[in-house]
C-alpha cells in the first residue's frame, strides 16, 4: 500500500448516505407535474409500470446489479415509461430526475466525509467520482455539490452520460484518461463488493471497501481494506 496520488469515490452509500429507496413516493411528487393523465394512473400504479420495465431490463435484483454493465439513461427511461402511459408532464427530462431524486431518496453526506476531503485537498490528493447511476449528470452533480459544498472534485462521472456501468473496466480507464494518472497511483473507494471493489481491481487500481452507510448484505472478504468510517482512513494514510 502506497499513499495514492489521486482518490475516486463512489456516490451513494460512500459519499452520500441516501435513504431507502421510495419509487412511489418520487412517482408521485412527479404527477403533480402531470399536464395529462389519460387513464388517471396512480403512483402506484406507475410505479409498479416501472419496475416491470426494470425487470425486463435485469435491473431489479440489487444483488445481480453488477451483471448489468450497460446504462439506461433516465432521460430514455422515463421517456417510454410515461408516454406508454398517456401521461404528457411539464418538466424536462433533468426536471424530472431532480423531483422524483429529492422525493424518492433523499441523502446527508456520510459522516465525517467533508473532513476527509479536506484533510486530501491540504494534501495535495486529488480526487473524483464514479457513479453508477441513471439520473442525469448535470443532475447528479447538482446534488453532490449541494450536499457537500466545499468538495474539490474535479470530475463526477455519471454512467448515464457514458453508456458503460462498473464493473466494467471501461468507466474506470474513462476516468483515468480524464486525470492524466497510472491506476497504480489511484485508489478507488465504494460501497458495493462486485461494482466497486472487483471493478476497481479489474484494472489496477487500489480499492477500498467502505461500509459505513451500507444498506444491503455483503460478503465476508479478508483480501481488501475494509474501513468503517473516513478517520480510520485519514489515520491509516497519516502513516504510509
Amino acid at each position: 500500500m502506497r499513499k495514492p496520488k489521486m482518490i475516486l469515490f463512489d456516490y451513494g452509500q460512500t459519499l452520500i448516505n441516501e435513504e431507502r429507496f421510495n419509487g412511489i413516493k418520487g412517482i408521485e411528487e412527479v404527477l403533480k407535474y402531470a399536464a395529462k393523465n389519460r387513464y388517471q394512473l396512480s403512483p402506484a400504479e406507475v410505479q409498479e409500470e416501472a419496475e416491470k420495465i426494470k425487470k425486463e431490463l435485469g435491473r431489479i435484483d440489487p444483488m445481480k446489479r453488477h451483471l448489468f454493465q450497460v446504462e439506461v439513461p433516465n432521460h430514455m427511461f422515463n421517456a417510454y415509461l410515461y408516454e406508454s402511459l398517456g401521461i404528457e408532464l411539464s418538466l424536462t427530462s433533468e426536471q424530472i430526475d431532480q423531483v422524483f431524486w429529492d422525493a424518492a431518496s433523499p441523502g446527508i453526506p456520510t459522516s465525517g466525509i467533508e473532513s476527509f476531503l479536506e484533510y486530501l485537498y491540504k494534501n495535495g490528493i486529488r480526487t473524483g467520482v464514479i457513479s453508477n447511476i441513471s439520473y442525469a449528470g448535470s443532475v447528479v452533480k447538482n446534488r453532490i455539490n449541494k450536499l457537500i459544498p466545499d468538495n474539490h472534485f474535479e470530475f463526477i462521472i455519471a454512467t448515464s452520460e457514458y453508456m458503460f456501468r462498473k464493473p466494467n473496466k471501461r468507466i474506470f480507464e474513462l476516468a483515468l484518461e480524464k486525470a492524466g494518472v497510472e491506476a497504480s497511483e489511484v485508489w478507488y473507494i465504494g460501497d458495493q463488493y462486485e461494482c466497486d471493489i472487483v471493478g476497481a481491481r479489474n484494472v489496477g487500481i487500489f480499492p477500498v471497501w467502505y461500509l459505513g452507510a451500507i444498506d444491503m448484505p455483503y460478503k465476508e472478504c479478508d483480501d481488501v481494506k475494509k474501513i468503517t468510517d473516513w478517520e480510520e482512513l485519514q489515520m491509516l494514510m497519516e502513516k504510509i
